[in-house]
């Protein structure tokens, strides 16, 4: 079965998720996405979180590139250094661009991250025996996907939809149009009751957004 863990890290207040399969006690393997970790001590809330559920951590996997959602990828390499990095090809050249955006917030960024599995829409993303449908959602950021766990009627979003809110489009690449568009044929035709985990902020669900958000 899919579970799903959150933390919200940095000081852009990004929502990191680990989700694992347990299925297979004795043998739980999950992925990371979008590891915002920044300090030592949001480094050990996830390392905690892993050897409690003792998760054997796969991947990461990365809705966009902007750099509050990437925080963490270069601790996680030194701790082990074979592990893949799966996302959109076009995040590859947002990714480029984040050392030096980070500067500009007095982050120091050692090097962009290099994605080593590229994914694209209609492929999945495995989790154990559990998969994870592509969503391809640009508008916030170019190259963005969102991911669905259709069993459990589960979407991360990246910061594509957020509870009575949108992803902002006013960064480099950033298209109101093409947020809306993706938000509107590839989000509301899941269940309503569908639970969405956004990059930032609480969780909602499609039919609550369908109602109640103004932008859309």
């Amino acid at each position: 079965m899919m579970r799903l863990l959150k933390f919200t890290f940095n000081a852009f207040q990004e929502n990191t998720y680990i989700l694992y399969d347990d299925k297979n006690q004795g043998a739980v393997q999950g992925v990371i996405i979008d590891p915002g970790m920044s300090n030592p001590k949001e480094w050990e809330e996830v390392m905690e979180a892993l050897e409690a559920h003792s998760i054997d951590l796969q991947s990461i996997v990365l809705s966009h590139g902007h750099i509050d959602h990437i925080l963490g990828i270069h601790r996680l390499l030194e701790w082990k250094p074979s592990m893949p990095i799966y996302g959109h090809r076009i995040t590859q050249e947002v990714l480029n661009a984040q050392p030096d955006y980070a500067a500009l917030f007095g982050i120091h960024l050692p090097s962009a991250p290099e994605i080593t599995h590229f994914l694209e829409p209609g492929e999945k993303v495995r989790v154990g025996e559990e998969t994870l449908d592509i969503l391809y959602t640009p508008g916030h950021c170019p190259g963005e996907v969102s991911f669905y766990h259709a069993s459990s009627k589960t979407l991360i979003a990246g910061d594509v939809l957020f509870y009575e809110s949108i992803g902002r489009t006013d960064l480099p690449g950033g298209d109101l149009p093409t947020l809306l568009a993706a938000i509107r044929e590839q989000f509301w035709p899941l269940p309503d009751d569908t639970t969405v985990y956004c990059g930032h902020g609480p969780e909602t669900t499609i039919g609550y957004e369908k109602v109640h958000n103004p932008f859309i």
